[in-house]
């Protein structure tokens, strides 16, 4: 089991066992999404109660923290280098399971949250995803690679940081906006939301999202997959008309 694991459950064992523990009640606005040709992106609202057992919220404003994750993935990265004027491909490692959309925010900065372990444990903030990389020979070569997928991810709009976005009202609601990107991949999401008092998370609560292709779009992924003999059959027909046509519309020219 990993320590995210381990500590998913030390949540639950408060209110397994009856403790007087604050309970998370989180939704969004959206449990599904429908990719069509014209999708260019979502905003998501992440919301929801913070119950207390005596029904009064602490003196101290407690902090919320909602992550947006998508499907894992295993990623290849490659670093280019300049040889003889031309820039080939170098080094390479490969990290075996990555989030493939990572989107988190905050009522306040991170680091004035939780401390670095908490923020590793619960994987809080893009520098404490937890990458898994293949080779584990060369730390400084991991780190380099791991700072250059981050840097890739966010600048392709598929890792997102907002802290200071989460708003709580009455120290009880709270509500926050994520994006999901165009480039985001379809299947299954989490949307995580975590109370922390202290530095500590005390609380935390997950809601399933789903991304799914629909339309024509969704037609053609299903029979690609689930019908693949007569998806390449068919794509084969279309191929060789398109090209029948165009001939006929050539030798009329």
């Amino acid at each position: 089991m990993t320590w995210r694991g381990i500590a998913l459950l030390m949540l639950a064992a408060p209110a397994l066992m009856g403790a007087e523990m604050p309970v998370l009640v989180p939704d969004v606005s959206q449990r599904q999404i429908d990719i069509k040709y014209s999708f260019s992106g979502e905003e998501l609202l992440l919301f929801g109660a913070i119950v207390y057992p005596d029904g009064h919220p602490p003196k101290k404003a407690p902090d919320i923290v909602v992550v947006l994750k998508g499907p894992e993935q295993a990623v290849r990265m490659r670093e280019k280098d300049k040889v003889a004027g031309i820039w080939v491909n170098a080094d390479a490692i490969r990290f075996q399971s990555a989030p493939s959309f990572y989107a988190i925010a905050s009522t306040r900065p991170l680091k004035d949250i939780a401390d670095e372990r908490t923020a590793a444990i619960y994987e809080l903030g893009t520098d404490n995803i937890q990458l898994s990389p293949a080779s584990f020979e060369n730390s400084e070569e991991i780190s380099r690679f791991e700072a250059g997928l981050i840097d890739l991810q966010s600048r392709k709009g598929l890792f997102v940081q907002r802290p200071g976005t989460v708003e709580i009202t009455d120290g009880v609601l709270y509500r926050a906006r994520l994006p999901l990107s165009a480039r985001a991949l379809v299947g299954d999401y989490t949307a995580e939301t975590f109370l922390i008092q202290n530095g500590r998370v005390v609380a935390g609560a997950v809601r399933d999202i789903v991304v799914r292709k629909s339309g024509f779009e969704g037609f053609v992924a299903d029979a690609a997959e689930h019908a693949s003999l007569l998806y390449g059959f068919t794509a084969i027909l279309i191929a060789v008309g398109m090209g029948w046509i165009a001939g006929l519309a050539g030798r009329r020219v």
